[in-house]
């Protein structure tokens, strides 16, 4: 899952980044409201976490513009205000949740799970075939048993697995895979496709290709 992390504070930024990346999640920072305005429109992200206070802009401008562009992203706030004024403004602008500066590590990561579980329909656990993704874990299972995966394989078939019978596009999962300025090219993609796909055969489960489009995971209805 990506997260866009919208937050001046480098501190604050850098430590929340290495712990959501502990908890399997690939963070983007944006230090001001520009670098996120531009990330938004060129990447593509599962949530937003949303400092009000930004060198350059308010950011109840930067979600009023986003909820413009009709983005529904789901967009988190964190922020140091704590006036009932705050809250209610940056809800009506389009915020999803709300926390104030200081919080607990544990209530932000629920939090975020809660916002991308309603996001991708409500789910605890997807399966496709015998696959099992247990979304709230970050694991996937066979038959109760754990599947060992490097990084980037998980991310390239968590992708799929979200978007079970939709096509999802090679940038989309380089976009989900790359860090930082770490870009990611179609034939590293192409190298885990190769590798997940002779794997998940065996569990009732095809990754299709669909020629100029992308990527398609389905179940075999022939396995």
């Amino acid at each position: 899952m990506r997260i866009l992390l919208v937050e001046d504070d480098t501190v604050l930024a850098d430590g929340l980044t290495h712990v959501l990346g502990q908890s399997g999640y690939t963070v983007t920072t944006a230090p001001s409201g520009a670098y996120a305005e531009s990330a938004l429109l060129t990447q593509n992200f599962d949530l937003a976490i949303l400092d009000l206070g930004l060198p350059d802009m308010e950011g109840c401008e930067l979600l009023r513009r986003l909820r413009a562009r009709k983005n529904s992203i789901p967009v988190l706030v964190l922020t140091a205000r704590d006036a009932l004024e705050d809250r209610i403004k940056g809800l009506e602008w389009g915020a999803d949740d709300y926390m104030v500066k200081p919080f607990d590590l544990r209530e932000l990561e629920a939090r975020i799970h809660a916002l991308l579980r309603r996001r991708y329909g409500g789910f605890g656990e997807l399966k496709v075939g015998r696959l099992v993704l247990d979304t709230q874990n970050r694991q996937l299972m066979v038959d109760g048993e754990p599947i060992i995966l490097s990084a980037r394989e998980y991310g390239v078939l968590e992708a799929l697995l979200i978007h079970a019978g939709r096509v999802v596009s090679k940038d989309r999962i380089a976009q989900r895979l790359s860090a930082g300025n770490e870009e990611l090219g179609d034939n590293a993609i192409e190298v885990y496709i190769h590798r997940l796909r002779k794997r998940m055969e065996t569990f009732g489960v095809k990754i299709r290709t669909v020629r100029g489009l992308g990527y398609l995971l389905e179940k075999d209805i022939d396995g």
